[in-house]
């Protein structure tokens, strides 16, 4: 159940990340509000996955899935570059999150 609950707070921590680009600076109210409602459950949702997932483990996962999901939304909403390296990269941080998945 663990995995679980740091897993939606992995794809908490992209909507917080996703969801600055629309908040304009915090200028608007809707996006504003709904970024700091995903950033507080992700980081509460990660604390409850710390219960029972060792720190280091639960942290690096939690962020891996953020900075995936991050990167990927970031080239299909706003045409970032989807460059051959880049993709690789992303495949790497997948290939780290499975792996730590796979020993814990």
């Amino acid at each position: 159940m663990a995995w679980a609950i740091l897993f939606v707070a992995g794809l908490m921590e992209i909507g917080w990340a996703i969801g600055l680009k629309y908040t304009d600076g915090f200028t608007r109210f809707t996006p504003s509000a709904l970024t700091l409602v995903s950033m507080i459950a992700s980081v509460l949702l990660l604390g409850v996955a710390l219960k029972t997932l060792p720190v280091g483990t639960a942290y690096a996962v939690w962020t891996g899935i953020g900075t995936t999901g991050t990167a990927l939304l970031g080239i299909w909403l706003f045409g970032e570059p989807a460059t051959a390296l880049r993709l690789a990269c992303i495949g790497l941080i997948v290939a780290g999150i499975i792996g730590l998945k796979v020993v814990t």
